[in-house]
């Protein structure tokens, strides 16, 4: 299976390095204020990009680029996720990987496989609303395994959690603190609504609740910080 898009440059999505971002087609989650939809929603979109001409690019940006980004879409259900990593890696790159965290076993892999420098994993909500959140059944257990392994793996990460007024309410911002209790770094990120949306209409919590919701979390984790609100 081929990538779905290519962003060039991004300053932002890898603190720290200069990125470009890789997308994968297919979620298993159709989460409504998903930013992503084309990715998402079969047939909306069906353009894939030769893996070579990735390659290539990648190439003749190695000095300029430290760090490539595999977002989606969820990148763990790509058959050849690991492969085509190992070619990107074989080129001197960082990989930070964007999952949604239902395919452990996945993520464990390519961990071990010292494949991977930095997760990135979506915390939808308290466990109880993910199905509602995620217009999927959902096994939980799974979300669970996912946060506790990368946690105890070893290399960096962030868990996060888009905001949306209708579905974040403070008994989920607890109930998220409990369920990721100790980690390292967890970001709350601003929802706004993008064209690219499956859905519209939501709305974005306004500051000073994201500020409540972000002492809540401290109560369980040290660094807790807002995206995109300031």
């Amino acid at each position: 299976m081929e990538f779905a898009g290519l962003d060039k440059l991004s300053l932002v999505d890898f603190d720290g390095h200069i990125s470009c971002i890789l997308f994968t087609r297919g979620c298993n989650f159709a989460c409504p204020f998903c930013h992503n939809g084309p990715l998402v929603i079969p047939g909306v979109d069906n353009q894939f990009i030769p893996f070579e001409e990735i390659l290539s690019f990648l190439k003749k940006r190695q000095g300029v680029l430290d760090a490539v980004v595999i977002s989606g879409g969820e990148p763990t259900l790509m058959p050849d996720l690991k492969e085509k990593i190992e070619a990107i890696k074989d080129l001197g790159y960082l990989i930070k990987l964007d999952s949604n965290g239902t395919r452990p076993e996945v993520i464990k892999d390519l961990v071990e496989s010292h494949l991977i420098d930095y997760i990135a994993m979506d915390v939808k909500s308290s466990l109880e609303t993910y199905p509602l959140i995620t217009n999927a059944r959902v096994n939980t257990d799974k979300i669970v395994e996912s946060i506790n392994y990368i946690k105890s793996c070893g290399i960096d990460y962030e868990f996060r959690t888009t905001l949306i007024d209708e579905f974040h309410d403070e008994e989920d911002i607890r109930q998220m603190a409990e369920l990721v209790g100790n980690a390292k770094r967890f970001r709350l990120q601003k929802y706004i609504d993008r064209e690219g949306c499956i859905s519209h209409g939501f709305h974005e919590v306004p500051l000073e609740v994201a500020k409540k919701y972000m002492e809540i979390l401290k109560s369980h984790i040290d660094d807790v910080a807002l995206r995109s609100y300031e």
